[in-house]
């Protein structure tokens, strides 16, 4: 049975965020499960490169059927974080010390779920302030590897090394 990442996204998501590693979680064999509030829901990419329709709503998951986390960067974090479920749901995969891979604006979800203290951790730049004030190591680097678990990047350009570090930690 192949790993199955939870993905949480809704509309305005940074497109390259999410398909470029969905694509690439998926070459490598892993199942990757769309999350948002309603399941079927069609959601656009702010730059309206990618839709993507949604497998289930968050209702209908339970974190513990997951083997990791994905969360693209863009506006889809920020407002995915004021509903507490998503909060909730990000936050099991902290204290369960599975994989979370978290690009660009992606760590917005884990400041809120306050699962970012003593981490060493990046972002996109406008939110690496914020993630020092919830306690993280920021670092300005293309991708950081914190305890073999949690896999941070800032920006589309770090694509590729967010991939791979995410790949090496999922196997």
């Amino acid at each position: 049975m192949s790993k199955r990442i939870a993905t949480v996204i809704t509309d305005m998501f940074e497109d390259v965020e999410y398909t470029d590693p969905a694509k690439a979680f998926r070459d490598a064999g892993y199942e990757v499960v769309t999350i948002e509030k309603e399941k079927g829901k069609q959601v656009t990419g702010k730059n309206n490169q990618a839709t993507v329709t949604i497998d289930y709503g968050i209702d209908d998951v339970n974190p513990s059927d997951f083997d990791a986390l994905f969360i693209p960067g863009g506006f889809s974090p920020d407002m995915l974080r004021a509903d507490e479920r998503f909060v909730t749901f990000a936050k099991h995969f902290m204290d369960e010390k599975k994989p979370v891979f978290a690009i660009c604006h992606g760590p917005q979800l884990l400041i809120t779920a306050k699962t970012l203290e003593g981490r060493k951790a990046t972002g996109f730049k406008s939110i690496q302030v914020d993630m020092e004030y919830a306690g993280a190591k920021v670092v300005d680097e293309e991708v950081v590897v914190c305890q073999n678990q949690l896999v941070t990047s800032r920006q589309p350009d770090d694509i590729p090394a967010f991939n791979r570090e995410s790949l090496n930690v999922l196997k």
